[in-house]
């Protein structure tokens, strides 16, 4: 039985042909969805866009609204803690595309507290990665966005702020929240399209952002244990 993400398991492993260039159900899907586009004279075949294989981007559009399971993914990360507040986690495998699948190399990310809140200051905070990881999202999404609507961009920039009490996560108070109290993006995007489509194309990264949502709606959160004693 092949497992799925979302049901607490790890999806098994299939084995791979060192050999041989390795051919998902997507990428397969895609390149023949793609070579159809190419023979197509209804419209012009799209265009690298931005650094996107915008050809690529359509194609894996239509095999995966063809086969909606190559849609479902586990990401996954593991962390070790350092010492102090220092910790380390790294992201490698992941599933996707109906099948176990692997990062070009591991990807290591430190966290740290910054000396004023007794640490030593190795990395940034947790919180400040999250900062990271909503901008990064949402300017990803503009690329692909932008590409598919065929917009060059020259440029894109943005600015991340969150509002944080400590007083939360101290314990010194049962009103004040741990998490951010509010949180401030702004982007500056350049391109050769009007300002009204550059607006549309960062609402519309923001409406499909996958960071965006997990910030404003919250997803179930698991926490498990394994413990021993020394």
């Amino acid at each position: 039985m092949t497992t799925r993400p979302g049901d607490g398991t790890r999806p098994r492993t299939r084995e791979r042909d060192d050999d041989t260039e390795e051919e998902t159900p997507m990428t397969a899907r895609a390149a023949r969805t793609a070579e159809t586009s190419e023979t197509s004279a209804a419209k012009p075949a799209p265009r690298p866009r931005n650094g996107v294989d915008t050809p690529t981007l359509f194609a894996t559009l239509g095999a995966v609204k063809g086969q909606p399971d190559l849609a479902k993914f586990q990401f996954r990360a593991s962390n070790r803690w350092i010492s102090g507040t220092h910790n380390r986690s790294t992201l490698h495998g992941f599933y996707g595309a109906g099948q176990e699948a692997a990062h070009r190399q591991p990807y290591s990310f430190d966290a740290d507290h910054p000396a004023v809140l007794v640490g030593n200051d190795n990395a940034p905070t947790p919180v400040e990665f999250l900062l990271h990881a909503l901008a990064a999202c949402i300017t990803a999404g503009l690329a692909n966005i932008a590409a598919a609507r065929g917009v060059d961009l020259e440029e894109i920039e943005s600015t991340v702020e969150g509002d944080i009490d400590l007083l939360g996560i101290l314990g010194l108070s049962e009103t004040v929240r741990n998490g951010y109290q509010g949180i401030r993006a702004t982007f500056r995007i350049k391109g050769d399209a009007p300002e009204e489509t550059l607006r549309g194309l960062v609402e519309q990264s923001r409406a499909r952002s996958a960071v965006y949502d997990v910030l404003t709606n919250g997803v179930p959160v698991d926490i498990r244990l394994e413990a021993e004693s020394v």
